[in-house]
């Protein structure tokens, strides 16, 4: 199963609403909250590309309170 993790800056203040709402996420499996340039990190775990391209595109850009991502897509070697 692909799997992608998120890199998550959020607004001031927005940090727990931004972790509640991703958690309420079908494709997100976990979510930590973590200290330093980043607030949160979000592991999200797709059936297909197509699942991915939606969650990462269309659901994840309509969080309130999320200031800039960055999307670590995980592969097999």
């Amino acid at each position: 199963m692909p799997l992608a993790w998120v890199l998550i800056s959020c607004e001031p203040g927005r940090e727990r609403d931004v972790y509640v709402h991703l958690l309420s996420m079908p494709t997100v499996s976990e979510v930590s909250v973590v200290y330093g340039e980043l607030d949160l990190v979000a592991r999200i775990d797709f059936d297909d590309e197509k699942e991915m391209s939606k969650t990462l595109i269309v659901e994840m850009r309509t969080v309130e309170g999320i200031r800039k991502t960055e999307t670590l897509i995980a592969v097999e070697v």
